[in-house]
């Protein structure tokens, strides 16, 4: 295996048989940092019964979730971004995937379109996590969403999240009944807060950059055949201002100034969008 030092990068390759069940250590010969090396786990040939997976770019969302699982005595795989969670959904074979919809490298709903399009995922049962901040527009069953079992707003997780799961691994059907709360837009609460000490300007920018992603997701779950139709014809921005202004609006009241001042987050989102589908379409 290729292992690459944390201190300077430097990639060490060792052989399997010297690494320990319970891992190793290592000297990095460039720089004599200390590393613990571990096998990965061996590919799953079947769905786990106990492993759930949480992919959410929120670290904070992503624990919550996690301890919550934990305490119900369920085993938990947690990752930040959508080829982590397509990589470890294929290797694990979870029977349940938590998935954020604004994950950055692949989309949340994008990764729940492909492992359900795939022989040996199809029956992973995907809870989404979404972001609808129109719901007399945009509100629809989740066996529309790219054939998602079930969806939890954020704000629901603790409430809900462990019955949720209950249900689908008892077979009992998910998504039949929402409640009221669970309509409510995350896009509509009070502003965030500058930045403290607490809450660093990477933490920020990360939150702008999930911001983006989130209206994005919300205007390709909702306009599947329109956006690939705007991407192909080069008229995104214009197909979508209405959309795009409103989001930029929330945008400007939920991200504080200081972080929006380090760089023009919502339009480099925007174009990583458009670049991505059109790498989609011509595929």
């Amino acid at each position: 295996m290729v292992v690459i030092c944390p201190k300077c990068r430097t990639k060490l390759k060792i052989s399997d048989e010297k690494v320990s069940p319970d891992g190793s250590r290592f000297r990095c010969p460039r720089c004599s940092s200390i590393l613990l090396v571990k096998k990965p786990p061996e590919k799953a040939t079947e769905i786990n019964k106990n492993l759930v997976l949480v992919a959410h770019s929120d670290e904070a969302v992503a624990e919550k979730a996690a301890n919550l699982l934990r305490a119900e005595g369920y085993d938990v795989i947690t990752v930040r971004n959508g080829i982590e969670a397509m990589v470890t959904a294929l290797n694990r074979l979870p029977f349940i995937a938590v998935i954020d919809v604004a994950l950055p490298k692949i989309y949340g709903f994008e990764v729940c379109r492909r492992l359900k399009g795939r022989p040996e995922t199809a029956d992973i049962g995907i809870i989404l996590v979404p972001s609808v901040y129109d719901r007399t527009k945009y509100k629809r069953p989740p066996s529309t969403l790219y054939g998602a079992d079930d969806y939890i707003e954020e704000h629901e997780i603790e409430k809900n999240l462990i019955e949720k799961i209950n249900n689908m691994k008892k077979g009992s059907g998910a998504g039949e009944t929402h409640s009221e709360e669970q309509k409510s837009s995350p896009l509509t609460e009070k502003p965030a807060a500058a930045p403290t000490a607490e809450t660093p300007t990477d933490e920020g920018i990360e939150r702008a950059r999930r911001f983006v992603r989130t209206v994005l997701s919300d205007i390709f779950i909702y306009n599947p055949e329109r956006v690939n139709e705007a991407v192909g014809s080069g008229t995104f921005r214009e197909v979508f201002k209405s959309q795009l202004t409103e989001g930029f609006k929330l945008y400007q009241m939920r991200i504080a100034q200081e972080v929006r001042d380090k760089g023009d987050f919502f339009n480099e989102e925007i174009e990583e969008f458009i670049e991505r589908k059109k790498k989609e379409l011509e595929g």
